[in-house]
């Protein structure tokens, strides 16, 4: 795992960059504020002006003045599948990228390194559409219910138990968004009196998801055993405040795979801290699962560690199996007090049937249930092309970021003005 320095000129000069664009940005407020320049951007009316503000002017400063000037870069409408190559809509500013007008023109087979389709599924031809169609034709496209309710169809319950047989766990159970699979759940399991141990650099949804719970939150550094490990004995020593009594539940968060670092958690390590002061494990293996592992299993496989080891097992269904919703898994008992105590469970619309037969399909893909290896190939080619890719922008002098064997590849750019220009030469013309 490789965290390279940055170069004192790059970071110098990096800083400089940002300092030019915020006396700039001072300057044009300025300018906007005496009516020089136009106002682009949205304000309150003139007969609110004594009302209580809804937001502070300052807090839009950086999408005023230093993420408008480069806006281009990013929402791009897609009008294809996400796949190796994608089509997309042109568009044009010709107020500086404070709006867009679509020209017309579709811009073709424009290279895409922006999607977590890890494997290929999310595709508009092959056994996924073609099974997901027959579905859409059978079940229609919405359940309009929840799984408690009239929601609960023989697709939902056929996907649980094959995610249950996929991730080698007693029971498991499916939702239908991603992020409420977190941040709805965490609630649930721990509340106030009970203690959770954050990774610094968790995803949104874990954090929160904890702090709706009502836990109290302690933050240990990004992967490092040593500050866990100190939490976790004043954990024990101290217990609560004031009160000295000892914590509920102690709940220790984190991901298989940091989606903006790429780094993979030390696993091993803290499951063995798990187990040495008698805590509990929620592992978020959101872009972890389907692509590390063997086959495909995640990262308890790629450390060849049991998922016994694990208490609480959670990931989606959005990135290598090309659909939507997550899922948990653990034992029985857990899933079964969640289906009755979750909040996705109980308030949330079911997920849709074509979307529960595009993951069943591509799940049985990965595990060879189809009669094929196209599943196993698919995840040894992606182990392959990730070492490959990460070679290759080292040898051209990128600075890259995390493990070598992640999928989630940062390239670091550091100057502002290079954002807008990587982003361009990147996408539009050949080098």
């Amino acid at each position: 795992e490789a965290f390279e320095e940055t170069p004192m000129l790059v970071a110098v000069l990096t800083y400089v960059g940002y300092g030019v664009l915020t006396l700039f940005g001072y300057l044009r407020d300025f300018m906007r504020q005496w009516k020089i320049e136009k106002c682009q951007n949205a304000t309150e009316r003139a007969e609110q002006k004594d009302f209580v503000p809804l937001y502070q002017d300052f807090e839009n400063f950086y999408n005023r003045n230093l993420y408008t000037r480069i806006r281009d870069s990013w929402n791009r409408p897609i009008c294809s599948v996400p796949g190796a190559k994608v089509d997309m809509m042109e568009r044009v500013s010709h107020d500086y990228n404070w709006t867009f007008t679509y020209t017309g023109r579709v811009i073709k087979d424009i290279i895409n390194m922006g999607s977590y389709n890890y494997l290929g599924f999310a595709q508009k031809a092959g056994t996924c559409q073609e099974a997901a169609a027959e579905v859409l034709s059978q079940y229609g496209a919405g359940v309009c219910s929840t799984r408690q309710e009239m929601g609960n169809l023989d697709k939902h319950e056929e996907l649980e138990e094959l995610v249950a047989r996929f991730l080698g766990v007693e029971s498991a159970m499916a939702y239908g968004m991603g992020f409420a699979t977190n941040s709805m759940n965490i609630p649930a399991l721990v509340g106030k009196g009970c203690l959770i141990l954050s990774d610094e650099l968790n995803h949104a949804s874990l954090v929160l998801g904890a702090r709706l719970s009502g836990a109290t939150i302690r933050i240990f550094k990004h992967n490092n055993m040593q500050s866990l490990e100190k939490l976790l004995k004043d954990a024990i020593v101290h217990g609560q405040p004031r009160t000295r009594r000892p914590w509920k539940k102690i709940l220790i968060l984190v991901e298989g795979i940091y989606s903006m670092e790429g780094s993979i958690v030390r696993l091993p390590e803290v499951i063995a801290l798990k187990k040495k002061y008698k805590s509990y494990l929620y592992l978020d293996e959101a872009h972890s699962i389907g692509a590390l592992g063997p086959s495909g299993r995640g990262v308890v496989e790629y450390f060849g560690l049991s998922p016994e080891d694990v208490d609480v097992m959670m990931g989606t269904f959005t990135k290598s199996f090309g659909a939507a919703g997550g899922y948990i898994g653990g034992k029985k008992e857990l899933i079964d007090y969640l289906r009755t105590y979750s909040h996705s469970a109980v308030y949330a619309t079911s997920l849709s049937p074509p979307v529960v037969e595009q993951v069943i399909t591509s799940m049985k893909c990965i595990m060879g249930e189809d009669g094929t290896t196209v599943g196993k190939a698919r995840v040894q080619q992606l182990a392959e092309n990730t070492r490959y890719f990460r070679r290759r922008l080292k040898e051209m002098g990128f600075i890259i970021y995390g493990n070598e064997d992640s999928p989630v590849v940062p390239l670091m750019l550091y100057m502002p003005a290079k954002i807008g220009c990587f982003s361009v030469r990147a996408s539009f013309k050949p080098y």
